[in-house]
């Protein structure tokens, strides 16, 4: 039972650092309206937490391998409410409100470092891609929390209402993990410090997991950060109806990772489904550019089913990326993993908002089917069983 609190805790704190780190985008309408920003500069504002996560993922990873998860999570996710607090009352113009929400994505790294290490720690191999399927539900929980609540909180209550609750959201996760998180047991030479054999070494097996899984972000990023005003644009839909919708593709979204994560235990291995839903995305991301060229009350479906399939790989990496490196590395590998991914997710919304606006939506989306074609490609599928092994079995008693 308690290894599911764990879990649990975990999921919550990655979902209360996903909302604010992806939730920007739903104040588009609130800041091109009453900010008078142009979209490139609200898509400068979008990639603010992720590039102040990606300057920091590494450190909190290594902190993590030392320190254990507890302390790691609930000081990160503290300071990151600290400074969404600072962006909601205290930040006036646009460089303080990005310098702000680049130091809040910053600390947040601590959570997507750590939490992964949290919920592995807890489970066997058996049980562990549906934990880790589960605990990836953060991503689009949080983006789907964020599009349900930015849109009407920046509506009645402005940016200061909107960021503030996001400020509260992870004080009160920061509080729950420091009270009752507790870290999975580790060996003795991990708990010394002692050095662990470099899982990087001699093997380029996780630098393509780590490359497929960085592609596979351009489609999720597009489809989560351009649909709402694609709807708006293309369609005429309010801001609140279409945060609405893609909240729900949202909810989709996590429950297509928390099946992907089972259908991998049955099947023994995590890179196999992976390059097949990779497949499987590209072709509905590609009939999605089709449908906002030639807009239809179908452009709304295939956005939903988009959002929702971009999703469903994350697990797949993750929990494969922590089997390799094992126990003693987790937590550098989950690092390094999760680097490529944001770093590209904070160069996906500027860079497809100069095309979008130089073109239209409809080649934003197909140079996102592209990009998960070639992902597919980089996939290690002829290593799979082996990549789908973990390292070492860690032990399943309660650390104190």
């Amino acid at each position: 039972m308690r290894r599911w609190i764990m879990l649990a805790l975990g999921t919550a704190a990655q979902t209360a650092a996903c909302a604010f780190v992806y939730g920007i985008p739903y104040l588009a309408d609130e800041l091109r309206d009453r900010e008078h920003l142009s979209l490139t500069q609200v898509g400068l504002l979008v990639a603010c937490p992720t590039a102040g996560l990606v300057l920091a993922l590494y450190l909190w990873g290594a902190a993590a391998d030392r320190w254990g998860e507890r302390v790691v999570i609930s000081l990160g996710l503290g300071a990151a409410a600290a400074a969404l607090a600072g962006a909601a009352w205290g930040a006036h113009g646009m460089v303080a409100l990005g310098l702000l929400l680049m130091l809040a994505g910053a600390a947040g790294a601590s959570v997507y470092s750590a939490s992964g290490r949290l919920v592995m720690g807890w489970f066997a191999a058996k049980e562990r891609g549906l934990a880790m399927g589960i605990r990836q539900t953060s991503t689009p929980l949080g983006m789907g929390l964020a599009a349900l609540a930015m849109p009407p909180l920046a509506a009645d209550h402005g940016l200061t209402g909107a960021i503030g609750f996001l400020s509260v959201l992870c004080g009160v996760i920061a509080v729950l993990i420091a009270l009752f998180a507790a870290d999975p047991a580790r060996s003795a030479k991990a708990a010394a410090g002692e050095p662990a054999g470099n899982p990087y070494r001699g093997s380029r097996l996780l630098w393509r997991i780590h490359g497929s899984a960085a592609l596979l972000v351009i489609p999720q990023f597009t489809a989560g950060a351009f649909a709402l005003v694609l709807l708006v644009d293309v369609r005429g839909w309010s801001p609140v109806h279409a945060g609405q919708l893609i909240a729900g593709a949202q909810g989709l979204g996590a429950l297509s990772r928390i099946l992907v994560g089972r259908w991998s235990d049955r099947v023994g291995n995590r890179l196999r489904p992976m390059r097949q839903l990779a497949v499987l995305t590209a072709a509905v991301v590609g009939g999605a550019a089709v449908a906002t060229a030639f807009p239809s009350p179908l452009t709304p479906v295939l956005l939903v089913v988009a959002i929702a399939i971009t999703s469903s790989t994350n697990g797949l990496s993750f929990t494969s990326t922590a089997e390799i490196a094992g126990p003693a590395w987790s937590g550098r590998a989950l690092g390094v993993h999760n680097t490529g991914q944001n770093l590209t997710a904070a160069l996906v919304p500027p860079a497809m908002a100069a095309l979008i606006s130089a073109t239209a939506y409809w080649p934003g989306f197909a140079l996102a089917a592209a990009a998960t074609c070639a992902s597919a490609v980089l996939i290690p599928v002829p290593a799979a069983r082996q990549a789908s092994r973990p390292v070492a079995e860690p032990a399943r008693t309660i650390g104190a």
